[in-house]
C-alpha cells in the first residue's frame, strides 16, 4: 500500500514567493532567480509528480536546487558574458534610496550565492524559504543537527562577507 499522492499543479502558485527567495539566494541575481523558478515549474509540470509526504515545498526546493545545479553545469560550458558600464548604470535606477536598497539586497543575495553549497542550501531552506530545521533536514536529506551547524556557519560567513564589503566601500 502506497502513501504516495500526486502533486497538485494548481498549488504551485502558493509556493512562488518562497521558491523565488530560494532561487535568488542560489543565483545572486533577480533575473536569474525568475528564470530558475520558471524552469523549475516547467520541469515539475512536464509530467505528473508523486510525492510520499505532504511536504510540497521541500520537494519543490529539491527540484529547484537540482535545476540550479544543472543550469550551472550548462553555463560553465559556455563563454561568460560581461556587463558593460552603461548596463550597470541603467540597473541602478533613478531613485537613490531604491537603488541603495537594491544594492544592499543584491549584496546580500550575492554573498549567499557565494557560500559553499552545503551552507548555502541550509541558509536558503531556513532563512529564505522559511522551513523549520526539521523540514530543511528532510528536504536536504541531512540530520537536523547538521542543518543547525551549517546554518550557523553560513550566517557567520555572510556577516563577515558583508562586513568586508562595507570596509572596502569606506576605503
Amino acid at each position: 500500500m502506497s502513501d504516495a499522492r500526486q502533486l497538485d499543479p494548481e498549488s504551485l502558485g502558493d509556493h512562488v514567493d518562497r521558491l523565488y527567495r530560494a532561487a535568488w539566494g542560489l543565483c545572486g541575481s533577480r533575473e536569474d532567480a525568475e528564470d530558475l523558478v520558471q524552469e523549475t515549474f516547467a520541469r515539475v509540470l512536464r509530467k505528473p509528480r508523486l510525492l510520499r509526504s505532504d511536504d510540497d515545498i521541500g520537494y519543490l526546493l529539491r527540484v529547484l536546487r537540482n535545476t540550479f545545479i544543472s543550469s550551472r553545469r550548462a553555463v560553465a560550458r559556455r563563454p561568460a558574458e560581461v556587463l558593460a558600464g552603461e548596463d550597470l548604470e541603467l540597473m541602478a535606477g533613478s531613485e537613490r534610496d531604491t537603488a541603495d536598497r537594491w544594492v544592499d539586497s543584491n549584496e546580500l543575495y550575492g554573498a549567499i550565492s557565494a557560500l559553499p553549497p552545503d551552507f548555502r542550501d541550509a541558509l536558503i531552506a531556513v532563512d529564505l524559504v522559511g522551513l523549520s530545521y526539521r523540514e530543511a533536514g528532510r528536504a536536504l536529506k541531512v540530520p537536523e543537527a547538521t542543518i543547525t551547524t551549517r546554518l550557523h556557519r553560513a550566517r557567520q560567513r555572510i556577516v563577515r562577507s558583508l562586513a568586508i564589503r562595507q570596509d572596502e566601500q569606506r576605503s
